[in-house]
């Protein structure tokens, strides 16, 4: 059952942060966190969770996703933070497009349900699993607009299985956002409800135990 209550709020916009925080790692510095990578594959695939922490296996599932929005309050003009704010601003605008689209978001369940199958036969981070799940993203998500257009070294974007873990990772970012709204996140919360959103996530951080 999704709860309605600040400490979902944040693990949901945890989950947006961490994912949007990867893409970012990935098209300057060519490589991820496996770890947080997997939390963030394995959330597309939980459509019908226990609650919000489910999603990510936890708190410690988001750390690093809580240690960027924990930043992004507290440094809010470090040209990292911005273009991470950025990918998740552009991402809540993208989800509510999709939210008047029923048909897109029966394609994306299609394409998610292939994946899954896949899954049996695979680790969750497999190349064709992150293949089939970008493709996903490609045919339905990305002809949106305005079109999130991800900033880096060219060399890292060009490469097939970094663009395929970065349109990944939009996904998982979508998924997120859904979350967040499931849970009564609004973007007005992100104005009024700052210190609130960052206590939660302070404490969580501390919950989530040492990384």
């Amino acid at each position: 059952m999704i709860h309605r209550n600040i400490n979902d709020q944040t693990l949901a916009l945890a989950g947006l942060f961490q994912a949007a925080g990867l893409v970012r790692d990935i098209a300057h510095d060519g490589r991820v966190n496996q770890d947080s990578f997997a939390v963030c594959v394995r959330s597309i695939f939980e459509t019908d969770p226990d609650d919000t922490a489910a999603v990510y296996g936890g708190s410690a599932g988001v750390r690093y996703g809580l240690e960027l929005l924990i930043k992004q309050f507290n440094d809010t003009r470090s040209p990292q933070t911005m273009e991470v704010v950025k990918y998740v601003v552009s991402v809540l605008h993208l989800q509510q497009q999709l939210a008047k689209r029923p048909a897109m978001l029966q394609q994306i369940s299609a394409g998610v349900e292939k994946a899954r199958g896949q899954s049996a036969h695979f680790d969750i981070t497999h190349t064709n699993i992150i293949a089939s799940l970008a493709s996903c993203y490609l045919d339905t998500i990305s002809t949106l607009k305005p079109r999130i257009v991800v900033a880096g070294a060219q060399g890292h974007l060009s490469n097939p299985d970094n663009a395929n873990k970065v349109r990944t990772l939009l996904l998982a970012a979508i998924r997120s956002a859904v979350l967040w709204r499931q849970c009564g996140g609004n973007r007005w919360q992100l104005f009024f409800s700052r210190r609130k959103l960052f206590k939660s996530a302070q404490e969580l951080l501390a919950a989530a135990g040492p990384g």
